[in-house]
């Protein structure tokens, strides 16, 4: 084997058939020669015989040495990542209605991995989760203001994974004409007011947009939203709801739900400060009942080690909630936690309805919003299962 370059890894057969079957990630296990240039350059990615399988991005620091962002022999440059950008800014203009807060670019999902843009109305907010993608955070700020002509730009590298690639957790403002980093935007025809560096993830859930349009079309009756946050889904329970109860662990989530909910005019959702565990017990003890309940709860297998428990806590709030609905109702039950396949989900879900003693139709099966694509050869990218459940009357 002749000696590789500075631009140049080589890696195991494994991990080159792992390349080749269109995975993104190389592992740092599977580096044979590892290059001897700075983390965050592209490289030249080899087979074990010293043949071409692709150009990626060096990790120095963490275990996915390696990123691939392309299977061809192609100059890397300014060109490249605009033709990137532009495509997932063109499916974003087929998919998204009546919203003008989503996902520009989904890392893995549109080629371009560690990298996240989200749109919140006439603001974008980034995130170059990556070595490589952190080198390139000039280039894409000046593509954006260039592209998008954005009112406010972001910062919200504060997300943990950069601190397995050794990079800083900042939160900053790049760039606003605005007065601060606060917007009111729209998602299915619902006003949201989100502040975009201290809002959760990168101001909102937005992987839940069409989930909420779907929990609008089958709400009816009374509601339940639990793990509300800032009351996303029960603003969309609402339209449909003659009342909903919206439960929130966190005080000052719940004064942003009251703020969305008045820039609604909706008067028909209480918000509750309560743990959704116990609640969800005292409503069983009492003998409250509803017709429409959700439960979107934070991620609770953050790791392959806590699956197990993870799944006690989700049978406990999915056998509680179904327990509450009336004859007929509906469950939109969600796990963000992509250790919980969704095999393993729908096997919690029944034994939940066996436990609760009721009988459960599927009657939607959902993922995240089609603007956080799921590339089929990365099953990483497909993390968020949400499962709409009728209960048979009867």
């Amino acid at each position: 084997m002749r000696k590789s370059q500075v631009n140049e890894a080589v890696i195991s057969s494994r991990g080159a058939a792992r390349i080749r079957a269109g995975h993104l990630w190389v592992y740092r296990s599977d580096l044979t020669q590892i290059p001897t240039t700075e983390g965050g350059s592209i490289v030249r990615v080899l087979d074990p015989r010293g043949r071409f399988l692709a150009l990626g991005h060096y990790g120095s620091e963490t275990e996915i040495s390696l990123r691939i962002v392309s299977t061809e022999e192609t100059e890397i440059d300014r060109d490249f990542w605009l033709a990137r950008l532009k495509n997932a800014a063109n499916w974003r203009k087929q998919i998204v209605n009546d919203s003008d807060a989503y996902r520009l670019v989904h890392a893995e999902g549109d080629l371009l991995p560690g990298l996240i843009i989200d749109r919140y109305g006439s603001g974008l907010a980034i995130q170059t989760l990556t070595q490589g993608m952190e080198a390139l955070k000039e280039m894409w700020v000046e593509m954006l203001q260039q592209v998008f002509n954005p009112s406010l730009i972001v910062e919200r590298n504060d997300a943990k994974v950069r601190q397995l690639e050794g990079l800083p957790m900042i939160n900053n403002l790049l760039y606003s004409d605005l007065t601060g980093p606060e917007c009111d935007v729209m998602e299915n025809g619902v006003k949201l007011r989100v502040n975009l560096l201290t809002g959760q993830k990168t101001g909102a859930f937005l992987d839940q947009r069409e989930n909420r349009a779907a929990a609008l079309r089958y709400a009816f009756g009374h509601g339940l939203d639990c793990f509300s946050y800032d009351g996303s889904f029960a603003l969309h329970l609402a339209r449909n709801c003659e009342q909903v109860a919206a439960l929130e662990i966190s005080n000052t989530a719940i004064e942003r739900a009251r703020t969305n909910a008045r820039l609604n005019n909706l008067s028909n959702i209480e918000f509750i400060e309560a743990n959704v565990f116990d609640r969800l017990h005292e409503y069983d003890n009492a003998g409250r009942r509803f017709d429409s309940i959700v439960l979107d709860p934070p991620a609770f297998a953050k790791n392959r080690g806590a699956v197990k428990a993870a799944l006690r806590g989700y049978k406990e709030i999915n056998l509680r909630a179904l327990k509450l609905l009336n004859p007929g109702g509906v469950l939109i039950s969600c796990s963000c936690s992509y250790h919980v396949g969704e095999e393993l989900f729908l096997g919690m879900l029944a034994a939940a309805a066996q436990d609760a003693g009721r009988a459960i139709q599927i009657v939607e099966k959902r993922t995240q919003a089609r603007d956080h694509p799921i590339l089929l050869t990365v099953p990483e990218t497909y993390y968020l299962k949400c499962i709409v459940l009728r209960v048979i009357p009867g």
